[in-house]
């Protein structure tokens, strides 16, 4: 199959929802495990270990963040892939789950579509090499070389970038598709003990988007989330 036989558990108490992902994912050619609470999720996960789980976060028992924090800190079950699936309105828990370490996120009442692509996409990302602090990055006309600290958009050069800027960029850039909140570009531009708010991120960005012209489009703003960098067009 496409897919390798990826396992996928999904996390889901309501039935109709739970029974329309095991319909769809198994059309797909997932093996497709599912839980209907958080303890049971917990259990199966630690058990299976699955490649990825669909982890609804309003569940009785314990609640889907904490299941995602408990996986996540877990060093056996750290490594699974987890998209959580919220109800509109869910804007702090979104932000939470992804500082938590979910690695991604879908809002109720889903696309199938998008959410298979999302899927496909997260699945993916454990089967590429992952890109190094000092790797070249070519993508959607942007060119950063780390070790001289260069960057082009299209045909021009930038070279007013601040280190902060730059950064973020390259961040972003090497994580195309990829929402971080902007705690997690602090951490991972600066540490964990960086003294910075969360705004003064949104004031890198609007610096950053101006100074590459045309290409700063590619830094999208996820309301309410944080930012992505547009994933490849071809």
């Amino acid at each position: 199959m496409k897919n390798n036989k990826k396992t996928i558990l999904i996390i889901e108490d309501e039935p109709d929802i739970r029974d329309l992902l095991e319909f769809h994912l198994k059309k797909e050619g997932y093996n497709v495990l599912t839980s209907t609470d958080g303890e049971r999720g917990l259990m199966a996960a630690r058990k299976e270990n699955p490649n990825l789980i669909l982890l609804d976060l309003l569940l009785p028992g314990i609640k889907g963040l904490d299941v995602c924090r408990i996986l996540k800190n877990d060093v056996d079950t750290s490594k699974i892939n987890i998209i959580m699936v919220t109800a509109l309105g869910q804007e702090e828990n979104i932000v939470k789950g992804l500082e938590t370490g979910a690695d991604d996120y879908v809002s109720k009442p889903f696309n199938m579509s998008i959410l298979l692509a999302r899927i496909s996409a997260v699945l993916r990302r454990n089967t590429t090499n992952a890109i190094s602090e000092y790797d070249n990055v070519n993508i959607n006309e942007i060119k950063i070389i780390p070790r001289l600290r260069e960057v082009t958009a299209g045909q021009k050069k930038i070279t007013d970038l601040t280190f902060t800027e730059f950064q973020i960029l390259h961040l972003l850039a090497t994580h195309p598709g990829w929402v971080f909140t902007r705690y997690q570009i602090i951490d991972k531009i600066r540490g964990d003990n960086y003294p910075v708010t969360d705004r003064s991120v949104d004031f890198q960005i609007v610096g950053l988007r101006k100074k590459l012209g045309d290409h700063g489009k590619l830094i999208e703003t996820i309301r309410g989330v944080g930012y992505r960098f547009r994933r490849n067009e071809s």
